[in-house]
């Protein structure tokens, strides 16, 4: 009996496009917390590390750009994430909307008893909750957050570990992904790695290593059947 194949999926920017509820989040603490709003392209581009890399990002560019030093200690650092979080959790779906094919795409995996898993920077709880919302959820036989374990993207074993918790094999493995911490850390696990175009990265395409370029889902189960008949 042949291994399956197991795909691995980002999250942000990858299956969904959470960019607007993640920027009125982002926005409700920055007002709250006395610093400028933001705009949806500055928001993808700082989306992919996590809520707290995504804040202290956030407020080290406003400082570059108006040249107004605000010192952030870590302490207002955590309040900032807090907030965030708490009000997303509540917000997490609005606005977000399927990137163009991932419905039909997701379908069709399954029929081919590909095994999925989601491996995204985004907390667990926030994943699961936001998966659940969107109608995903069942899809998948693993969700792998930014917390799940004592490591996150680009560090490999983040796909590793997942790919060995559902069972699958290394060899028979691809991640799915928007950006250069999704590229990273499928170069380091020597897995194939397919790049979704637009997604939430400051980086171009030829600025990240890939070996399939895509714009979206539609069409890319011929390039999965591929890896099937491996």
């Amino acid at each position: 009996m042949s291994q399956k194949l197991t795909i691995l999926f980002d999250l942000d920017g990858t299956l969904v496009d959470t960019a607007p509820d993640l920027m009125i989040a982002h926005n409700h603490v920055m007002k709250k917390f006395g610093y400028v709003e933001r705009e949806l392209d500055d928001i993808k581009k700082l989306a992919g590390r996590g809520s707290k890399a995504m804040i202290k990002k956030s407020i080290h560019e406003i400082a570059e750009r108006t040249g107004k030093i605000k010192k952030t200690n870590e302490n207002e650092a955590e309040e900032m994430t807090k907030e965030f979080i708490n009000y997303y959790s509540q917000n997490i779906c609005n606005k977000s909307k399927l990137r163009a094919g991932v419905l039909n795409f997701l379908t069709w995996c399954k029929k081919n008893s590909i095994l999925m898993a989601i491996c995204t920077n985004k907390q667990e709880h926030l994943s699961i909750d936001l998966l659940k919302k969107i109608k995903l959820y069942d899809f998948f036989d693993y969700i792998a957050g930014g917390n799940t374990f004592n490591y996150n993207k680009p560090d490999p074993r983040h796909l590793t570990s997942t790919i060995e918790i559902v069972g699958g094999n290394l060899k028979k493995s691809i991640m799915i992904g928007d950006s250069e911490t999704d590229s990273k850390a499928a170069e380091d696990a020597d897995i194939t790695f397919i790049l979704i175009e637009n997604g939430y990265t400051e980086k171009k395409p030829n600025q990240i290593h890939y070996n399939h370029l895509v714009k979206n889902f539609v069409g890319l189960d011929k390039i999965i059947q591929k890896y099937i008949n491996d």
